[in-house]
C-alpha cells in the first residue's frame, strides 16, 4: 500500500515538473534594469510572454512600478491611490496570470512621458516558448533530467 502511494506521488510529481520548469523569468532591462532613457519597447520586442511568466522590475529609488491599463499607458498616467499602490521594493517580481496586453509605467516625474520609462507586453496563452538568452530559469531542463534520474534510481534500488 505504501509503494502505492510512492508511485502516485513520484507520478504528481514527474507530471507537474516539467511545468514549473517552463516558466520563465525575465529581468526587465537585463542588466539595465528599470530605469529612465532605456528603450523598453526594444528590449521586449523579441521576447514572448506567457501565462506563468514572471517579470522582475531592478531599480533603485525613487522609481517604482504601476501596473495601468492602455489609457494610463499612453498617457503615462497612474491609477488613483484607491486603485492599485505602486510597487517600489527595488526588486518587484510580476506573476504574468492572465493572457492579454499589459502595461507598466514608472510615476517618478516625467519618467514616463519625457523619459521613456513605461513598458506594454502581450502575454500569450499556452505552455512557455525555450527561454531567450536573456532569461533566467527557475529550474533548468538539466537540473530535471537529473532529477528523473535520481527518481530511476531510486525505483531500480527498491526493485532490487
Amino acid at each position: 500500500m505504501a509503494s502505492i502511494k510512492f508511485v502516485t506521488l513520484i507520478t504528481m510529481v514527474v507530471i507537474l515538473l516539467p511545468t514549473i520548469a517552463m516558466a520563465t523569468e525575465f529581468v526587465v532591462g537585463d542588466e539595465n534594469g528599470w530605469k529612465p532613457n532605456f528603450d523598453y519597447q526594444a528590449w521586449a520586442k523579441d521576447k514572448v510572454f506567457h501565462v506563468g511568466d514572471t517579470l522582475v522590475f531592478n531599480y533603485q529609488p525613487p522609481h517604482n512600478v504601476f501596473k495601468v491599463n492602455g489609457t494610463g499607458f499612453k498617457e503615462c498616467v497612474k491609477p488613483t491611490t484607491n486603485d492599485q499602490p505602486p510597487l517600489t521594493s527595488g526588486n518587484d517580481k510580476i506573476e504574468l496570470k492572465t493572457a492579454g496586453n499589459k502595461w507598466y509605467i514608472c510615476s517618478v516625474k516625467d519618467h514616463c512621458a519625457a523619459l521613456g520609462q513605461k513598458l506594454t507586453i502581450n502575454v500569450m496563452e499556452g505552455p512557455p516558448a525555450p527561454a531567450p538568452s536573456s532569461a533566467v530559469r527557475g529550474f533548468i531542463f538539466s537540473g530535471y533530467q537529473v532529477f528523473m534520474a535520481a527518481i530511476v534510481g531510486v525505483f531500480i534500488a527498491v526493485a532490487a
